[in-house]
């Protein structure tokens, strides 16, 4: 009963932080959408930014788990094609797609945020398995940008008249395009 009650104060918190923005967006509202008191909400979550956080975790850990799985299979084209394919496939959880959403609208808002920042990290670490130190600054790019197409084309294309599907397995297709396709010197 206490992790729905959490995921659903998470779900919560995570669509008003959309609509309104995280700093307009305070623990008293959440509570009344919940139809709970501030003192029950704050026995899960102290402060917005311990929402934050839990919705954070959640992304570092699918990315710390996805870089352990890249670390134990050999380096090769198959490994890091099968990485993009695997990141492409967590990034279709309907929660990732919030999140991220979240993250856009409140860049400002949560620049300085520790666990934001682990994140980052994380994603850095993550895109360092799609090339070897050793490749030139051309190829090791091209494994960030393919990660960072499957991100992209959530926001940069939201005006087109397409679904959710076609959106990511288009992503999913380009971003194996940057990742196994030649580039010129």
């Amino acid at each position: 009963m206490r992790d729905d009650t959490r995921a659903k104060i998470q779900e919560i918190a995570l669509r008003l932080f959309i609509e309104q923005g995280y700093e307009a967006t305070s623990l008293r509202e959440i509570a009344e959408e919940l139809g709970v008191t501030k003192a029950a909400l704050y026995y899960h979550f102290k402060t917005k930014d311990d929402i934050v956080a839990s919705l954070a975790e959640m992304r570092v850990a699918e990315t710390e788990e996805l870089a352990r799985w890249a670390r134990s299979q050999p380096r090769s084209a198959e490994t890091r094609r099968e990485l993009v394919v695997r990141y492409a496939a967590q990034l279709a959880q309907s929660r990732h797609q919030e999140i991220t959403r979240f993250l856009e609208r409140n860049q400002t808002a949560l620049r300085d945020h520790p666990t934001i920042h682990r994140m980052r990290e994380r994603m850095i670490e993550l895109s360092a398995e799609l090339s070897s130190p050793d490749d030139p600054l051309h190829v090791r790019l091209r494994g960030s940008m393919a990660l960072f197409t499957l991100h992209a084309a959530m926001w940069l294309t939201h005006h087109y008249d397409v679904t959710d599907d076609e959106r990511r397995a288009a992503a999913k297709k380009v971003a194996l395009e940057i990742l196994e396709g030649p580039c010129d010197d």
